[in-house]
């Protein structure tokens, strides 16, 4: 688990200006990283780290050697095209460059001279994917969503027997995950039969749906047949981004039973292209507690140091925009919005039991969270809970109406951590859109 160092001083600032800005949301308490390149070329796709406006370009760096040892190791890991060598190393070479690149960007740093040239705009920049993703986990750790959506369909027992034992999940597809600005075509499948039909409905998805989750990036994987323990769990994730895994709702209210999701789920998931590390969060670390008449996690899933610190204060939004909206310059409707520290279940808990059967993790493999969604009205982080499936639709800024989404609706997740005193620590956005099916 992460700790507070000096990277963390509130105090700190930086020469490149732009950091310092009030609630820039990447000043150099923050230190994000990505896979980059100058927007409109040919150029290879590099590991670079923001700060302020600006994107350090790593690959660049490594070639001037500046550092010795862990840092020195963990730089060299970034002359890839993707994150996964840096991810590959140990939490100790993450943490150590994070302490050379901290020292190298404030004001009076001796290599000032050499970074500056290395800088180039976020906005002028396009992104791939941070890592080639191996493997694809979706879990389903909101007890307010499955609450909520549970309610819908069994309202006598909307919570399944072992919900409160076992952090569920489902092995997703990683071939079509894509960065912010992903675009993809309506999706389409087999529907629930009609009631006077005797076979399945085929066409276009009618009920499309986004889900407000966070991403976890495994870093250092297991060997095979070797769990990894609650105490080390940490030490094996790299960092969070934001995730949208769009859901075909009628889809997947036909075939989701005996196996779960698969088709309703398999089309598109849309992630930010920035990975904040665990250790720029520590910050915002609170107790992971259960409500004492709840079912207490198994040993294995629980240890002192996670029941005070296991919880992160990450707050989320989700906004639409439509054709008719940007056409007309308004703004997005914010839909609605919640807190990562009201799951039921957290980051270490998920790794622990993902490996406990002896189920290698890879560097690059992706968990999602599930949706997130908190406890009171206006913290849904889906349109079937918000909208009731449909059946009361939202009203949105410029007065158009949205049950599930329509064609050429774009959805917008942020997610920053702000609390008094400290800077905001920004995880960037995540927007996606929806195209006319494709046939």
């Amino acid at each position: 688990m992460s700790f507070l160092n000096e990277t963390h001083d509130p105090s700190l600032e930086s020469w490149v200006a732009s950091a310092n800005v009030a609630d820039n949301g990447f000043p150099i308490q923050n230190l994000p990283f990505a896979t980059f390149r100058v927007a409109g070329t040919n150029e290879a796709f590099r590991p670079g780290v923001a700060i302020g406006s600006q994107i350090l370009d790593l690959a660049a760096l490594a070639t001037y050697q500046p550092w010795e040892g862990k840092a020195g190791e963990a730089l060299a890991a970034c002359q890839s095209d993707t994150l996964n060598p840096l991810m590959a190393l140990t939490q100790a070479h993450w943490s150590a460059l994070r302490l050379a690149l901290s020292r190298a960007l404030r004001p009076g740093s001796d290599l000032q001279a050499t970074l500056e040239p290395l800088l180039i705009s976020q906005a002028g920049a396009e992104y791939a994917l941070p890592a080639t993703i191996g493997d694809y986990t979706d879990f389903y750790i909101s007890l307010h969503h499955a609450t909520k959506v549970g309610q819908q369909f069994r309202p006598d027992n909307p919570l399944l027997p072992n919900y409160k034992w076992v952090p569920i999940g489902y092995h997703g597809r990683a071939s079509s995950i894509g960065v912010s600005g992903q675009t993809f075509p309506r999706p389409v499948g087999q529907k629930r039969p009609a009631a006077d039909a005797a076979t399945p409905g085929f066409g276009p998805c009618e009920r499309l749906d986004y889900e407000l989750e966070l991403g976890v990036f495994v870093g250092q994987g297991n060997k095979q047949g070797q769990p990894i323990t609650i105490d080390q769990a940490e030490s094996h994730v790299f960092g969070l981004c934001i995730l949208n895994d769009w859901s075909a709702r009628d889809l997947q209210a036909w075939e989701y039973q005996p196996l779960g999701p698969f088709l309703a789920k398999n089309f598109a998931t849309t992630i930010s292209p920035w990975v904040v590390t665990l250790e720029a969060l520590a910050p915002f670390r609170e107790p992971f507690e259960r409500p004492a008449d709840d079912p207490q996690p198994l040993p294995y899933l629980s240890d002192d140091t996670n029941r005070r610190q296991g919880a992160l204060n990450i707050q989320l939004d989700v906004q639409l925009s439509t054709a008719k909206s940007r056409a007309s310059d308004t703004e997005p409707t914010v839909l609605s919005s919640s807190n990562f520290r009201d799951a039921y279940w957290n980051i270490a808990q998920l790794v622990t039991h993902h490996t406990v059967t002896g189920c290698n993790l890879q560097p690059g493999d992706l968990f999602g969270t599930g949706t997130l969604s908190g406890p009171d009205k206006g913290e849904e982080g889906s349109l079937l809970e918000l909208t009731q499936a449909g059946k009361q639709p939202l009203t949105l800024n410029n007065g158009e109406k949205r049950g599930f989404l329509e064609d050429d609706d774009e959805i917008i997740m942020r997610a920053w951590c702000a609390k008094e005193g400290y800077p905001r620590i920004s995880l960037g956005s995540c927007a996606g859109r929806v195209l006319p099916a494709a046939v």
